[in-house]
């Protein structure tokens, strides 16, 4: 996971490695490692300088990535936010 994230971070686009998730704000880092798919959910925070915020991480077993997972991401960049702007004020 830490080569394909170090691959992005160096400025390469690889919709294989990292891509948007449809119908969501949610993007995944994708690694697949003796034959098992990893993936790494997260999002970007762009307001002062972009910075992708990684919400957890999943072995994945069947083709479709779970609802349940992009939800739990979702509920992760919802309260980051919320929390954010608690903290600015």
């Amino acid at each position: 996971m830490y080569y394909n994230v170090h691959r992005i971070i160096n400025g390469e686009r690889n919709r294989e490695i990292f891509k948007k998730l449809e119908g969501s704000d949610i993007w995944e880092f994708r690694t697949l490692y003796n034959k098992k798919a990893y993936r790494l959910f997260a999002f970007w925070d762009t307001e002062e300088e972009a910075l992708v915020v990684a919400t957890h991480g999943m072995l994945k077993k069947s083709r479709k990535t779970p609802q349940k997972e992009i939800a739990k991401a979702e509920t992760i960049r919802t309260a980051y936010f919320k929390d954010k702007k608690k903290w600015k004020r």
